[in-house]
C-alpha cells in the first residue's frame, strides 16, 4: 500500500515538472531507471523509458526544447505546440511511475485525470506567465523564466524520484501560489475597474 501510494505521488511530482518542461521529466526518469536511483520503478510496459534510445532521444529533445525557449517570441510559439505534447508527456509519466500494485482501472483514470491535469494547470501558469513577460518586457525577460522553469522542472523530477512526499507537497504550493497569483491578476483590473 505504502508503495502504490509513494508511486502516485512520483508520478504526480513527475507530470507537474513536465508542466514546466515537456522532456526534461522524461529524461530524469531514463536516467534513474539506468541508475537505480530514488523510489522509481519502471514497469515491463515501460521498460523502454530506461532504452539507451529513450535515454539519447530525450538528451537531444532536452536540449532543443530549452534552447527553443531562449529565443523571444519563439518560445510564445512553443508553448502553444508544448501545451497538448505536455498533457500526454505528464499522463505517461504518471502511468509509468505507478506501482504495479495498482489496478489498470486506477492507473489509466489516476494519470489521465490527475497527471493530466497537474500538467496542463502548470503549462498553463508558465504559458500565461510567458505572455505576460513577453508584452511587459518585450520579451527581454522571457530567458530568465526559461532558466527557471528548466531548472524548476529538474528540480521537481529529482524531487519526485528521490523524496516524493516533499516532491508532492512542492507541488501542492507551487499550485496555490501559481493559482493564486493568476486570481489575483484577473481580479485587479475588474476591482479597478469598479472603482
Amino acid at each position: 500500500m505504502v508503495d502504490a501510494v509513494l508511486s502516485i505521488l512520483i508520478g504526480l511530482g513527475l507530470a507537474a515538472a513536465c508542466g514546466f518542461r515537456v522532456f526534461v521529466p522524461l529524461l530524469v526518469m531514463s536516467l534513474a531507471s539506468r541508475a537505480g536511483v530514488g523510489h522509481l520503478a519502471l514497469g515491463s510496459n515501460f521498460a523502454w523509458i530506461g532504452s539507451t534510445p529513450a535515454l539519447l532521444t530525450f538528451s537531444a529533445a532536452t536540449i532543443l526544447e530549452i534552447a527553443g525557449y531562449y529565443i523571444p517570441w519563439v518560445d510564445n510559439l512553443l508553448d502553444t505546440v508544448a501545451t497538448p505534447a505536455a498533457v500526454v508527456a505528464g499522463i505517461v509519466v504518471s502511468a509509468s511511475a505507478m506501482s504495479t500494485d495498482v489496478s489498470p482501472f486506477l492507473k489509466w483514470t489516476l494519470a489521465v485525470v490527475a497527471g493530466g491535469g497537474t500538467t496542463a494547470v502548470f503549462q498553463g501558469i508558465t504559458a500565461m506567465t510567458r505572455h505576460v513577460s513577453s508584452f511587459t518586457t518585450g520579451g527581454l525577460g522571457n530567458p530568465v523564466l526559461a532558466t527557471a522553469e528548466a531548472g524548476g522542472s529538474a528540480m521537481l523530477s529529482v524531487l519526485a524520484i528521490t523524496v516524493p512526499v516533499l516532491a508532492f507537497l512542492l507541488v501542492m504550493g507551487l499550485l496555490y501560489f501559481g493559482v493564486k497569483k493568476l486570481l489575483f491578476r484577473f481580479r485587479r483590473p475588474a476591482a479597478a475597474r469598479a472603482t
